[in-house]
């Protein structure tokens, strides 16, 4: 459960605390990427929660450019959205968790000889891999020269929404629950190509393995897209 509040954009139904065994909790938060009610959602918790450790559905690789974006004198970043959001809440370690990392590669792997799809299915997959990494690794160049000249790298154009943060928060709550419901509902009326689910149950996985280790440590506060946030809670619960 969230933090007690009155905030509609602190939303119960995207949040989910799972316990961590004999070490800390983790407090997953389910984010519409770049809305604005989901970064006061990311920002509050993670002041409120004080966590150990805060988890991002980022690449390693990529880490150090939202570093750099969260390092921005504006309130939130003005780029990065609800992770750069969390970089600047959190006073404690951040890490990335999200593919592409060695330990992804591997569960893959193993997935595809166990799973055994067809060829053209490997391939699709093996060419998506290639996509992200390869933007992994732009990110990392782009923080590398934002690191050397002081001039911010825009890689993605941050998604647009139908509010802003200067809007109330009840109509940010509102426009949030309504893209979510729009994205869960076409994830539920058409079934998933393989080398997506391939790809995304591998990350879920993944995601959800490291929240484990990292939860042995002390509390954490993960942020995830809305659509693997209870693809991520399965995996750390199984």
């Amino acid at each position: 459960m969230a933090a007690p509040t009155d905030d509609p954009r602190v939303n119960d139904d995207y949040v989910r605390t799972l316990p961590g065994g004999d070490g800390g909790a983790v407090t997953l938060v389910g984010v519409v990427h770049d809305h604005p009610a989901s970064v006061h959602r990311v920002r509050s918790l993670v002041e409120t929660i004080a966590p150990d450790t805060v988890a991002l559905e980022l690449s390693p690789v990529a880490l150090p450019l939202f570093e750099a974006y969260a390092d921005d004198e504006a309130s939130p970043p003005a780029l990065g959205g609800e992770m750069s959001a969390a970089m600047r809440a959190a006073d404690c370690e951040v890490v990335g968790i999200d593919a592409p990392n060695a330990a992804f590669l591997r569960r893959l792997l193993a997935r595809i000889r166990e799973e055994r799809p067809e060829r053209d299915t490997v391939a699709r997959v093996l060419r998506g891999v290639a996509g992200v990494t390869r933007h992994a690794l732009a990110c990392r160049l782009g923080a590398s020269v934002a690191r050397w000249t002081g001039r911010t790298v825009e890689l993605d154009r941050p998604v647009d929404h139908e509010c802003t943060p200067q809007d109330p928060p009840s109509a940010q709550a509102a426009d949030e629950r309504k893209q979510a419901s729009q994205s869960l509902s076409l994830l539920r009326a058409f079934e998933t190509p393989e080398p997506v689910h391939l790809r995304d149950a591998t990350r879920e996985e993944c995601m959800a393995a490291r929240l484990r280790e990292l939860s042995a440590r002390g509390n954490v506060v993960a942020v995830v897209g809305i659509d693997h946030l209870d693809g991520v809670s399965d995996e750390f619960t199984a």
